[in-house]
């Protein structure tokens, strides 16, 4: 009986099995793993309602080479198909009928690897959909993150999915970016912190044993969320320094914390050279300096923007397809995603001497171990049962409703006039176009259920208060975040229906307004035709003179927002009583909002990204340098809401901020004590946060910088000691020499309750030298 061959082997080391298949592939074979297909899907691998078409399988593949991907098989079928047809039991029978076909129909039996969206949750039909990034991270809460994503991982992996093509850990700075949604915030500290999280939540301790995981991908590499005029995929015009302290970090912290195994390449350029072409990024900093050694993959069709695509232009740095495929390979792109298209002309290229045969074994290598390491030779198959079961339970919908709570932040409480309580209205108006809408940002898909404001209220307070809705206005006309053209809202019909919602409000003893933006007026911009940014961040429509006349009527109105890049509400910041920050919540929105409009739960959210007051105002990033932000003619400087703000239903006072060792040397230790303290009436959980300025430096510092958080939980009159480590990494920086050191000197510990100047108590630190 013929032996098998190695790396059929289970017993022995994944490294060992790669070694040895790679040794058998033959050059096409090898160009095969470093392709995907995606909406080919619909060519090569399914019907038109998304099963498994064996007779396309075989003419598509029928040389045996195999293939890399399959990207998001849970489309297969595109909108045609029915909810019911693309459900969990559904994806995973196809997921196993592909994977079968590779196994027997390849010539070495090399599995694939499904990647899928898993931006706030499995962007699937049934999927349970939790808050977009940018309202995790108002929760300053990573383990809250790690859960999220733990179930987001097990949703997807048992539907056959291996990759997600997620976190985001971008450092959004600035709010004109459609993608704001996408990220976790402005600061880099914060961003890394939930960057990780997800990445533990996705692959766990990365053995994959249980079937229960994915492999996670950061993306996007690098720089990609301060885009030139805020457009999506401009340059990113900043310094080297500039790049690693900010945007580089992210990714490093949660590459060697967080143990990420892939990472998706940006579109921009940086310095000139765009990031699937940046031989300095992707393989002197991320793989020799990093010591990363997972496999890079392309953004969609960002290999043949180095060339030229018609809808998006390019970077015209390749004369064609075939050139652009080499530079993607000597920067060190494993795998092109979506199709095959730059990576076609592999073979030819080493054919002809321009790429050596060597240079793709290294690239197609880690792909194959972590092929191996998921156990796909072995055990590639997933149970449909074991996917209806758990996609979308109630355990699942728990999480997703104490996600959504602690999302929410309250920017404004005049007169106490939260929580609103039920026993005292007799009616309430819920207007606005955001009231009774199922929105969740982009890179969503069907959940379960999704609740909207008007029905979380009316669930909330049954038939004891007379609950009346009038839309108020619109934002844009129908539409979604798939569709290219965005129709504004028409200015008569907004004032008519202006009119009706104020005559519903003069009936009511309180108004609920529910306004900000939608999936279209906040989205990624991927194409000429397709827009998601813009030049001015005020409310769009006639938002605002919907709230101007309800504020009219006397009546106590709340404001709730729903956006997924902060909202310049300069009258309604002054103007109205109360106003609550919802980003998007997920599929629990109307249930949690509720809950903190009446009281049940007490916010405790704060804001990942400073409100600006207006477009012009920006960059209005927190930590800037100390020479920015001198003032303008006619206008205030400062932001409308600071970064870390967030009000609560109680007090809180932040005392004694000490430092144990207040002179240390460079490479010493010490940490910050204080004192949090619930001066209020209410059961409520604060974030107190750990800021560090250098005083003097050999090149300029930022004003103040996030080095630690903690939530704290306190009854009325309770006080609890929280600490900080400060150790040499939260006070070095690069030198003039670019250099990572501690430099000695006088530092600055701030400790308080936002990143405002008011809100943070003190303490000196002395490196010595």
């Amino acid at each position: 009986m013929k032996k098998p061959p190695a790396y059929r082997n289970a017993a022995l080391p994944p490294g060992r099995r790669v070694k040895d298949l790679l040794r058998r592939m033959t050059l096409e074979e090898k160009a095969a793993q470093m392709m995907c297909v995606w909406q080919q899907k619909a060519e090569t691998l399914v019907d038109e309602r998304g099963n498994f078409d064996p007779a396309k399988a075989r003419k598509a593949f029928r040389k045996g080479h195999g293939l890399g991907q399959v990207g998001r098989p849970s489309d297969a079928g595109g909108a045609r198909d029915s909810a019911e047809n693309r459900g969990p039991r559904t994806m995973a029978e196809l997921t196993n009928a592909i994977q079968r076909f590779f196994l027997e129909n390849s010539r070495l039996g090399i599995p694939v690897i499904f990647h899928e969206e898993c931006l706030h949750g499995h962007a699937a039909i049934g999927a349970t959909s939790f808050p977009q990034p940018i309202g995790l991270g108002a929760t300053f809460d990573p383990e809250l993150v790690e859960q999220v994503f733990t179930v987001t991982a097990a949703e997807a992996r048992c539907r056959g999915a291996h990759q997600a093509l997620t976190p985001v850990v971008d450092v959004a700075r600035d709010p004109r970016w459609g993608r704001v949604e996408e990220t976790y915030g402005e600061d880099p500290y914060l961003v890394s912190r939930m960057g990780i999280a997800a990445v533990r939540g996705f692959q766990g301790d990365a053995t994959f044993r249980d079937k229960r995981r994915l492999l996670a991908t950061l993306k996007h590499f690098a720089a990609h969320g301060q885009p030139e005029g805020g457009t999506n995929c401009a340059p990113a015009n900043v310094s080297e320094r500039v790049l690693r302290e900010t945007f580089l970090y992210t990714f490093k912290e949660a590459i060697q914390k967080g143990g990420a195994i892939s990472v998706m390449a940006s579109y921009n350029e940086i310095d000139g050279v765009p990031s699937h072409a940046n031989r300095w990024l992707l393989r002197d900093v991320l793989r020799k300096e990093w010591g990363f050694a997972g496999f890079i993959v392309s953004d969609y069709y960002a290999i043949t923007e180095l060339n030229y695509r018609a809808d998006v232009r390019g970077h015209a740095v390749a004369a064609d397809k075939k050139k652009a495929a080499r530079l993607a390979v000597e920067a060190g792109v494993n795998i092109e995603l979506p199709e095959p298209d730059c990576y076609r002309h592999l073979v030819e290229l080493v054919n002809e001497g321009t790429l050596q045969e060597a240079q793709l074994d290294d690239l197609v290598a880690p792909m194959l171990y972590w092929k191996f390491r998921l156990g796909l030779f072995d055990d590639p198959y997933v149970d449909p049962a074991e996917a209806e079961r758990i996609v979308g339970c109630e355990a699942h919908r728990k999480l997703a409703l104490q996600a959504a709570r602690e999302t929410i932040v309250l920017l404004k409480n005049e007169g106490a006039l939260l929580p609103l309580d039920p026993a005292r209205l007799g009616s309430i108006a819920v207007i606005g176009p955001n009231a009774d809408r199922v929105i969740q940002g982009g890179y969503s898909s069907v959940p379960k259920r999704f609740v909207t404001v008007l029905e979380g209220i009316r669930a909330a307070v049954g038939d004891r208060v007379d609950v009346r809705y009038s839309e108020g206005c619109k934002i844009t006309i129908g539409g979604s975040w798939q569709e290219d053209a965005v129709t504004p809202s028409d200015p008569e019909t907004d004032r008519k229906q202006i009119a009706e919602a104020v005559a519903v409000a003069g009936g009511c003893d309180a108004v609920v307004l529910v306004i900000g933006g939608n999936e279209q007026t906040s989205r990624e911009g991927w194409g000429l035709k397709h827009l998601g940014d813009r030049a001015s961040l005020d409310l769009i429509g006639r938002q605002e003179e919907l709230a101007r006349a309800l504020i009219a009527t006397g009546k106590p109105v709340v404001v709730c927002l729903f956006n997924g890049r902060p909202i310049s509400i300069r009258w309604l910041a002054e103007h109205a009583p109360a106003i609550l920050e919802c980003w998007y919540l997920g599929q629990e929105a109307g249930i949690a909002l509720a809950e903190v409009l009446f009281g049940t739960v007490n916010p405790g959210g704060k804001l990942p990204i400073t409100v600006p007051r207006s477009a012009g105002h920006l960059p209005a990033f927190y930590n800037h340098k100390p020479s920015a932000r001198r003032g303008y003619l006619f206008d205030d400087v400062s932001p409308l809401y600071a970064f870390g703000f967030g009000l609560s239903y109680t007090t809180f006072a932040v005392k004694n901020v000490r430092l144990s060792e207040p002179v240390i040397a460079r490479a010493g230790t010490t940490r910050a004590l204080a004192e949090v303290t619930n001066t209020g009436s209410r059961e409520g959980t604060e974030v107190v946060q750990l800021y560090i300025r250098d005083r003097v430096s050999s090149v300029t510092r930022p004003v103040k910088e996030l080095k630690g958080f903690v939530r704290v939980a306190l009854r009325p009159g309770e006080t609890k000691t929280v600490s900080f480590d400060i150790t040499p990494e939260s006070l070095a920086c690069y030198d003039h020499e670019m250099q990572y050191v501690v430099e000695p000197g006088e530092f600055t510990v701030m400790v308080g309750t936002s990143s405002r100047d008011a809100d943070l108590q003190t303490a000196a630190l002395t490196v010595a030298r």
